[in-house]
Parts: C-alpha cells; structure tokens; sequence
C-alpha cells in the first residue's frame, strides 16, 4: 500500500513520498473526484508548501480550478468544502505524526471523505500513468474562510460560562484558531503551545499517548482549572484530562457528550443514532441508551464513521482515538466543537468532570493492546473459532472480531498497513479484565511464539 493508507496519504517526506508524487497525484484527482474546482488547505510543516505547489501545479495543469485557504486545521477544510460547494478538497498534513512526516486528507463534494475503498486505491493506479496537461489550465486563487468559520463555531463558544480550561494546541493546527473562538468566552481560559510550529518543539503533537499529556495535565493542577483539553497535530482529534490531571478514555466522552444533545439542548433527539466504534466501552453504549439515544456500531475509521453516521442520519458520533463527529458540522469531526460542546457541559451542570465520567464507567477497561506479528489473519481466524463457541458469545465481525459475553468481552483487529493485531478487552471487575487480557495474550503467544507486545 506504500504512502496510500486506510484513510490518508501519508509518509516520511522526500523518503517514501516527494514534490513528484504530489504533482502526480494533483493532476489525476480532478478525475477521480470528478471536479474542477478543489480547495486545499495545509499545516506548518516544512515541506507543506513544497507540497502545496506540487500539488496545486498538478491540478492546474490537469484543467482544474484550486482555491487556496493557506494555513488552517483539517476540520476547516472539511467546513469550507461543505458550505462554499467545493467539488473536493485536499488538506497537507501528516495529522499526529512527527515532523518529517506528510501527508494528504482527501474529501469529495460535501466532505465526504475518501479512503482506500473508496478511491485511494484507483488514485494509487492512476498515478503509475504519465500525465499530459491539458491546454487550457487551471487558475489560483485564494479565499479567506475565518469568518464564515468563526460564525460556524459561535453558537457552541457561547455556551461555556464560568469555566476554568487549560488548552494545549500541540504547537498545531487548532492554533490558527483558538483565540478568536475563544475571545468572548465568558471563563478563565489558559492557552498552551498556541502558535503553530510544524517542528513541535514541546511534544509530539499525538494526545492519545498518554505521555504527551504531561504538560496540560501539570497545567491543569497548577492552575486548578475544571478540566485540560489537548488536540492532535491538524486539529480534528481532541483528549481530555479531569480537574486531578487523569487522563479520560476518549471513548467515555461519546457518553458525555449525550449530555449535551439529550439533557441541554432544548431539542428533542429521543431515538436517534448516536455511533461509536467497535472497541468502546458497554459503559457507553449503556449510558447513551438511558439518555434516549440509539447507539449504532461503527468499524474503526474517520471515512466509515462519517459514513455510518450519515446513513444512519446520526446526530453525533465518536471513536476511541478521539475522533468526534457532527451531524450539524457536515457529518464531519472537530475537535473543537468537542471541546467547547464539554466545556458547555461543565458550565451548565456545574459538577466536577471527574464525577461525571465516574457516573459513565461501570466496566474494567484494558485500552488498546497492540501485538506485533506476523500471524495477523491465523491468529484472528483461531481465537474467533475457540471463543466464539464459547457459551453466551454474541459475534460482531464488521472489524475484525468483537465478541461480547454476559459479564466480558474483547475486540481483536488487525492493522490494514502494519504487521499489527490490537485488542481491547472489559470486563465487570478488576481481577477478571487480568485473567481475561492475560488468557488472551497467552493464546496468541501459542499460535505465533514470535509475537511481541508493543509498549508506549
């Protein structure tokens, strides 16, 4: 699969990817998108704009119109592509990963997004053919979205009142942003690494290792503040930390953010989808249930949650990496208006974050567990075979395998690109999540002895 991923383009710059694949892949995405009329927006990354010209050049000369919005964070892109009636639009970045790192985020009309299923897959043969410009070139220009963005982000800014937030941007995306959503906030806000730095120079910009939290949780306790937020590299992933600085399962906050739309909005959603991934906690969907949502089950993935999400009409939706998508945002994720919609939460109900989450989880939680081998598909096709005949399993195979019993259950899934299995596993108490999780791990040890636990 090389640069084309699950749902990106991504790679080491000017080692797995170049200006010249930029350029290939700028001139045949008109075509694949069926548009002459893309929007592209990019990150502070060094390359991003060798990228950007690449890229541009190649749709240009392909007979196709770019409108540049220079830099801004991915879920922008997804809302300007929406609301001007973009044929499509590309976003430079390489999201969480490090500073060598490149990448493109790739959405069809109405920011519908496109992953290797659904198109990256033909692009990766097209650009194998030579391209031929075509006479009568595409033209640049240039928009300027802030406002329009701004107006979009004000309804969920003006429900936060009196809270005490610490906010670190990863020296990222949510930057360019940040203090204008947040200037007539009615609360103590304190900002973090809020100028945009595709070096990254105080941590990874990846806050779902728990290790680059450090900082805003220190923050967080120094400053007494009710909660700490920190987003990802591009600005589409958000993760928390409660008012004693402990990290929040992201997957909880699918279950928080029901407060929201079933107890604050003043709307009516009773009986609507609400949709999680494969690998979140009973907790939640329990949680969701009693508020009056429906919770609908999601493969892992921003292209099949969108997806899902829209078919099933959903009002919101989330993912464990800290993914939160939005029907009235274009069935498209913000990390932002996760943020502003939790801070609106704590506002009105004016309890700690900490006693909320703790009124959600009613489970043991292992987190993501992932296993390096060879032996993905042998591994997977046994431990389905072995527990699935177990008494009371209940089978779910839309990713890889969730099988869920009375009192347990665990989700195993393989990497599409990495030699990968991960698993998840819950159980009603402590002791049994170890005896289940270690049960299973020495399975896998059996059927491949090479297989090696990965350690943050």
């Amino acid at each position: 699969m090389g640069v084309f991923k699950s749902y990106d383009i991504r790679g080491v710059y000017n080692q797995e990817w170049d200006k010249d694949l930029a350029y290939r892949i700028g001139f045949f995405l008109p075509a694949l998108l069926e548009t002459d009329r893309i929007l592209v927006g990019k990150d502070a990354r060094a390359s991003s704009e060798e990228v950007f010209q690449a890229l541009s050049r190649g749709m240009m000369d392909a007979g196709c119109d770019v409108t540049d919005i220079g830099l801004c964070s991915t879920p922008s892109v997804y809302f300007a592509t929406a609301h001007f009636g973009f044929g499509g639009s590309v976003m430079i970045t390489a999201s969480h990963n490090p500073p060598q790192y490149n990448g493109l985020k790739i959405s069809r009309a109405k920011a519908i997004p496109v992953g290797y299923d659904s198109g990256l897959n033909r692009l990766e043969r097209m650009v194998e053919e030579q391209p031929s410009p075509v006479t009568s070139q595409g033209k640049l220009s240039t928009l300027d979205i802030r406002n329009a963005y701004l107006e979009h982000l004000a309804p969920y800014a003006e429900a936060v009142q009196g809270i005490k937030a610490v906010i670190d941007c990863s020296d990222g995306m949510a930057s360019v942003f940040i203090h204008d959503v947040l200037r007539n906030v009615q609360g103590q806000i304190v900002t973090m690494y809020d100028r945009p730095d595709g070096t990254f120079p105080h941590h990874p910009p990846n806050p779902l290792i728990e290790a680059n939290l450090a900082d805003v949780k220190k923050r967080t306790l120094t400053e007494k503040a009710d909660l700490g937020i920190c987003f990802d590299g591009d600005g589409d992933r958000v993760m928390f930390v409660d008012e004693a600085g402990r990290f929040v399962s992201p997957d909880l906050m699918i279950a928080l953010l029901g407060l929201h739309f079933f107890r604050q909005s003043g709307r009516n959603y009773s009986g609507e989808a609400v949709t999680y991934d494969v690998r979140t906690s009973r907790s939640v969907v329990e949680y969701v249930k009693a508020l009056g949502g429906k919770p609908v089950i999601c493969k892992v993935g921003h292209s099949h949650a969108k997806k899902l999400l829209r078919d099933s009409n959903g009002i919101y939706g989330g993912e464990l990496a800290g993914h939160y998508y939005f029907r009235d945002n274009y069935f498209c994720d913000s990390g932002m208006i996760a943020a502003l919609l939790v801070m609106g939460i704590l506002s009105k109900i004016k309890r700690s974050f900490s006693e909320l989450v703790s009124e959600i989880v009613k489970y043991h939680y292992s987190g993501e567990i992932n296993f390096k081998t060879e032996a993905k598909d042998r591994i997977i096709q046994a431990i389905r075979s072995e527990y699935g005949a177990q008494p009371g399993a209940q089978l779910t195979d839309i990713d890889g395998i969730r099988l869920d019993f009375p009192d347990w259950w665990f989700n195993l899934r393989k990497s599409n690109t990495e030699p990968y299995l991960r698993l998840v596993v819950e159980a009603s108490s402590a002791d049994q999540l170890s005896e289940r999780t270690d049960e299973l791990k020495s399975r896998f040890l059996e059927l491949d002895p090479g297989l090696e636990e990965e350690k943050d």
